[in-house]
């Protein structure tokens, strides 16, 4: 009799047992479930912003890339420039930009840059784009040859040196301009000038190096569009 009892009473205890680990297990999975639900909403949220930001970029940079061809849609052909969709402006006329190893401005080159950097910032600085755009690049690039260098290698790093010397040097240029002396602030935080080397050639159609269109000049605008885009690509992850 009171080994029955012993046994029921056992029996009893493991159901106890199972009973609690099963309530636990389902708390857990109720927990579990509540974080997963929280995530996707949160993950549609930023989805949602991601859209939201994206529209708007392509909106600004459509809208830019009109303003920026109308004003200077007549100039860009007698300039050697060209403009891109990606709001990249290139000066492609070597001609008119420095002599061949050289960082110091060509006269054209000034007068060029003395036409077109107040009216680019004229467009920069207006009210619908002025804080939106996070940096305005100026980037210097070369063709990959040097002629005398010994090796690749060492004809990247002279280059490397030469596009930063003449991003820089066109960077003071129209800095001193006092058609924008009333933006230089504004400038000071936005303008860099990047020296490239040959990392980024030009490619004719058959997929050879375009040396003469690779020496060049790029203003190159970046919006608060891509830093507002990773910022929520970290806080989702």
């Amino acid at each position: 009799m009171l080994s029955g009892e012993l046994e029921q009473e056992h029996v009893h205890e493991q159901e106890e047992h199972w009973i609690a680990v099963s309530d636990l297990m389902s708390g857990l999975m109720m927990l579990f479930l509540l974080i997963a639900v929280m995530y996707l909403v949160i993950v549609e949220r930023k989805n949602d912003e991601i859209e939201r930001v994206v529209v708007l970029y392509e909106d600004l940079r459509e809208e830019l890339y009109q303003d920026l061809q109308t004003e200077f849609g007549n100039d860009l052909p007698l300039w050697g420039a060209e403009l891109g969709e990606d709001l990249k402006l290139r000066f492609t006329n070597t001609d008119l930009l420095f002599e061949e190893g050289e960082s110091s401005l060509k006269a054209d080159f000034s007068l060029i840059l003395a036409d077109f950097f107040p009216r680019y910032v004229a467009i920069l600085t207006s009210e619908k784009y002025r804080d939106e755009i996070l940096e305005v690049r100026i980037e210097g690039h070369t063709s990959s040859s040097w002629s005398q260098a010994q090796s690749s290698d060492e004809a990247y790093m002279r280059n490397m040196a030469l596009s930063q010397e003449r991003t820089r040097t066109t960077l003071g240029t129209i800095l001193d301009l006092p058609s924008v002396a009333h933006e230089k602030q504004w400038l000071r935080e936005r303008l860099t000038a990047n020296g490239l080397s040959s990392s980024q050639l030009i490619n004719t159609a058959d997929g050879q190096e375009d040396a003469d269109r690779s020496r060049r000049v790029e203003f190159v605008v970046v919006t608060d569009a891509e830093t507002r885009l990773s910022t929520i690509l970290q806080e989702i992850r």
